[in-house]
């Protein structure tokens, strides 16, 4: 029994890359498995041979279009459930989000601006990347204003800024252009990947790596946190040191998600459920499958954001009609604790 379920791990940690491999092929552009194999052939020539790579359609939807998103999909997946599962982890509560302290609203305002006043696709990035960062920093130094203590002093000042930056966004909204700004705001608020390309990959893959590599390295500590501040101090840590570096990280690789993709729902919070119930609660390999079930699962649903319907589905309202149900479900069979 033991070696089937080992068996079946491994095969799940092997998901994304099945799934990359589909998700070329899948689209309103019929792209068959020999155009494939030519095009990844002669992209292999052009880069180790020096031969001239031709530019044909397939070229073009294939490696222009198609991969980014697919890139994007699996890194704005795996940074959203990592976020997630270390925030449930240091909060003690299954019920957190990688927007618990208002970087969701704080990005998405930041964005509506930059949508509102340049209208630049990078200053739209860097903006939602920025105020994404600004509102985790205010809800902190909010809490450590504040004469209380612990877990819930912090949410509490992450409610607040979130309430904020959410009505700064309807400001911005009010007065947006009905007619060329607001639809644009809109749309970037629902989450999509459409306009993704290699080059903006670049900009997010660096924060996204340095978080993630800190909160892969610090799993175990995680586990230690997760028992509750008295235990963890018995146990020789320095709590609230601790805390804040993996707020910081988990903040971070929201922001840079969030950036790229907008504000996008029940990632973070359904796919650790869904891991704990495969590996169980511990950190080491808790964190791990986070990552892979959080890719695949972004890249199934965009996958079905770009084909069920003859116009694109905004990725946020796919993952709220799949995301909430499963949750619902989770709840009814009492799979939402440690255990």
């Amino acid at each position: 029994m033991r070696d089937y379920r080992y068996n079946c791990t491994t095969l799940v940690y092997l998901l994304p890359i099945a799934l990359l491999i589909i998700s070329l092929f899948v689209g309103r552009y019929q792209t068959p498995m020999s155009a494939v194999v030519d095009e990844s052939i002669n992209i292999f020539s052009s880069l180790f041979f020096g031969t001239s790579a031709s530019v044909s359609t397939q070229h073009t939807v294939l490696f222009n279009v198609r991969l980014p998103r697919i890139l994007a999909a699996l890194l704005v997946g795996a940074s959203l459930s990592t976020a997630g599962v270390s925030f449930q982890g240091i909060f003690r509560n299954p019920l957190v989000s990688p927007y618990i302290l208002g970087v969701g609203t704080g990005a998405g305002f930041g964005a509506c601006l930059a949508i509102l006043l340049w209208n630049s696709y990078l200053l739209i990035q860097c903006m939602a990347f920025a105020f994404g960062l600004l509102a985790m920093f205010i809800a902190i130094s909010m809490s450590k204003a504040s004469k209380g203590t612990g877990t819930l002093v912090l949410v509490l000042s992450g409610m607040i800024v979130g309430s904020i930056f959410t009505a700064l966004t309807s400001l911005v909204k009010y007065l947006a252009d009905p007619y060329d700004e607001l639809p644009a705001i809109v749309f970037w608020l629902m989450g999509s990947l459409a306009t993704v390309r290699f080059v903006d990959l670049l900009y997010i893959l660096f924060p996204m790596f340095i978080g993630t590599l800190v909160l892969f390295l610090l799993r175990w500590r995680i586990n230690i946190l997760s028992l509750g501040d008295e235990e963890a101090k018995a146990l020789g840590m320095n709590v609230e040191k601790m805390r804040l570096i993996i707020i910081v990280c988990a903040t971070l690789i929201t922001s840079a998600a969030v950036s790229i993709s907008g504000v996008i729902g029940w990632v973070g919070l359904v796919v650790p459920h869904i891991s704990r119930m495969i590996v169980g609660p511990n950190y080491s390999r808790l964190l791990p499958m986070s990552i892979v079930i959080g890719a695949s699962f972004m890249l199934i649903v965009d996958d079905l954001s770009r084909t069920i319907a003859a116009t694109e589905i905004p990725l946020g309202i796919l993952t709220s009609l799949i995301g909430a149900p499963l949750f619902a479900y989770l709840l009814k069979r009492g799979r939402l604790g440690w255990n």
